[in-house]
């Protein structure tokens, strides 16, 4: 199960119409740093079943970046803008993006396999106006997996 932030189960439990507790006031506690929020996913078996890199992108990415890619600067955040992103030339970094994350982006390691990981990478680095022809494998994505005990 999810633990809830204090803040979110005091909110939950107000409009559920049940008095928040001590417990569900106390303090707010300082934000986790992307391993830690990726080891708080560890256990959580869920896994995305789509396949295919433009509906992997559709199901998980477009709601940051949108559904063209462009990105957002408002709101909830920054989001990159996809859209002709020479960060995107090798391969590697949005893969290392991808599964583990960087600054305000979850990491989706746990819940991608190799192959997703390689189609959705593949997808927006061939969309979005950026015509990188190299493609990701599979196989390189497993060896940017951090070696498992």
């Amino acid at each position: 199960m999810f633990k809830l932030l204090p803040a979110v189960a005091a909110a939950t439990a107000l409009l559920a119409g049940a008095p928040a507790t001590h417990a569900q006031t106390a303090a707010p506690q300082p934000a986790m740093t992307n391993q830690q929020l990726a080891a708080s996913f560890s256990t959580n078996p869920a896994r995305f079943t789509q396949q295919g890199g433009e509906t992997l992108y559709r199901s998980i990415c477009q709601g940051c970046h949108m559904p063209g890619g462009e990105g957002a600067h408002s709101g909830a955040g920054f989001f990159p803008d996809l859209r002709k992103n020479q960060k995107l030339a090798a391969g590697a970094y949005p893969a290392l993006v991808v599964l583990n994350g960087l600054h305000g982006m979850p990491p989706f390691g746990h819940q991608l396999d190799d192959q997703q990981v390689a189609d959705v990478v593949n997808y927006i680095r061939s969309d979005f106006g950026n015509q990188y022809s190299d493609v990701l494998t599979p196989q390189a994505v497993s060896g940017m997996r951090p070696a498992t005990k």
